[in-house]
């Protein structure tokens, strides 16, 4: 039982250390040579990563962009794999260890507690621990953001398509954690959801 805890306080700690790697600001610094914090919506994610680096250079946008919502997911996906197929760990240490990396990303220790909205590090979560639903939730994103291109109302939008979906095609899991990471996001987007309120949300081009 000590072991499992020490495990335990290992992966909680590297995966909160891996959830604050701000990717998208390292990626656009080192490619593009622009804080991301700087401009846009000052957003570190992927979709901030496009419309900033696209004034740029629109081709590199979107690779940095790509690589930047792929790199946010893995830094959650990667530790709970790890602790599951490795470490056999259970399914409570796993929740444990994606909302961890879900507040590393939204309040990361390497920029002083500041970060992104969780949205692809959730996936990241989502995506091992509730695959189906995931997809689903996925397909709703793409959906909602080529018909609306807004990507906050798309975000919103596919976690609550998540969480319901959940409700049915996985009634014997536990939805506290993904409860406790959907409140993460839907508090990083309370400013995106006032500007949605009164019609002033940027749209992504």
């Amino acid at each position: 039982m000590e072991n499992l805890h020490d495990l335990n306080l290992i992966f909680y700690i590297t995966s909160y250390l891996l959830g604050s790697i701000p990717f998208g600001l390292i990626l656009a610094k080192t490619f593009a040579g622009i804080d991301v914090r700087n401009s846009g919506s000052g957003n570190i994610g992927a979709t901030n990563v496009l419309r900033v680096v696209k004034e740029k250079d629109p081709i590199l946008a979107g690779k940095l962009s790509f690589f930047t919502l792929i790199l946010d997911a893995l830094k959650a996906s990667i530790p709970i794999l790890i602790a599951k197929y490795i470490f056999e760990m259970p399914e409570a240490s796993l929740w444990a260890i994606g909302v961890l990396a879900v507040i590393g990303h939204t309040f990361s220790l390497f920029l002083w507690f500041d970060g992104g909205k969780g949205v692809a590090t959730g996936l990241g979560v989502s995506a091992v621990m509730l695959p189906l639903e995931s997809l689903i939730a996925f397909v709703v994103w793409v959906f909602v953001s080529k018909a609306l291109k807004i990507s906050s109302l798309s975000s919103i939008v596919a976690l609550i398509t998540l969480y319901i979906s959940s409700l049915y095609i996985s009634p014997e899991t536990t939805l506290v954690p993904i409860g406790i990471i959907g409140f993460f996001i839907i508090y990083k987007h309370l400013p995106n959801i006032k500007r949605l309120i009164f019609g002033e949300e940027t749209r992504v081009a």
